[in-house]
């Protein structure tokens, strides 16, 4: 064993680089992408669907509430409903969701990650994915090889290394043992997200597993398929007009 520690240390701190390097980039990817921003009505069209919906629901007597806005979609021979946002004055598409913190509806939402400072939607969820993959991989090779150091450094010193690295080494592993369950459960439940072609707001609110038992439109019945869908699949251009006018909104 010792032998082998002795081979395998230049490679070590060249994988964990990679591996460092690789979640960084990814973090950056996921932090400074468009989530899949939907833009908001413009005040022609925000009006033309008032219109719609007046002309649709009728008048309302006074003291009643108006009905629901809500559209009926079809899905895969499922009836979904789109929701109108009423910040945003548009039907939302199926899957997209009004963050309150990013004041933005998100397409194919999934949540708002404090830590990346960014929503984690349709554009960004596969680099968010890979993210937090990586860091648990960096995570369990660090813990892991911790321990081999410490066992080995009982039998006597390795070469060009010191005692006093080993109660650093020491500390470091009971620091990568709390934060391993943290990041290797989140990566766990995502691959789960994942697999089953289903997004953390959906499972909360428990869209597909509430009391009616309405099955997901969206997954296609195989881990695989649903895969690569999420991961592999086409990412849909930003719709984002990044170099247009910001224009005033009027004061109600």
């Amino acid at each position: 064993c010792r032998y082998l520690a002795v081979q395998l240390s230049p490679a070590i701190p060249v994988f964990a680089a990679v591996l460092f390097l690789f979640a960084m980039a990814t973090l950056l990817r996921t932090s400074f992408s468009d989530p899949g921003v939907i833009p908001r009505a413009l005040p022609d069209e925000a009006a033309f669907i008032e219109m719609e919906i007046e002309a649709t629901n009728g008048t309302v007597p006074q003291g009643q509430r108006p009905p629901p806005r809500i559209k009926n979609f079809q899905i895969n021979n499922q009836i979904v409903k789109l929701k109108y946002c009423y910040t945003c004055k548009i039907f939302r598409p199926p899957r997209a969701s009004h963050c309150s913190i990013c004041d933005n509806c998100v397409e194919r939402f999934d949540h708002h990650c404090p830590w990346v400072g960014n929503c984690v939607g349709k554009r960004n969820y596969r680099y968010f994915y890979l993210f937090i993959l990586s860091l648990s991989l960096l995570t369990i090779y660090i813990f892991t090889f911790n321990i081999v150091y410490v066992a080995l450094s009982g039998l006597g010193p390795l070469p060009s290394c010191s005692q006093s690295l080993t109660v650093l080494t020491v500390l470091e592993v009971l620091i990568c043992f709390f934060t391993l369950w943290s990041v290797v459960g989140l990566t766990g439940f995502h691959t789960f997200l994942v697999a089953l072609n289903q997004t953390t707001n959906e499972d909360i609110k428990g869209s597909w597993t509430g009391k009616n038992r309405v099955q997901n439109p969206y997954s296609h019945g195989n881990i695989v398929k649903n895969c690569c869908e999420v991961l592999c699949g086409p990412l849909p251009p930003s719709v984002l007009d990044r170099r247009g006018i910001l224009q005033q909104e009027e004061s109600t």
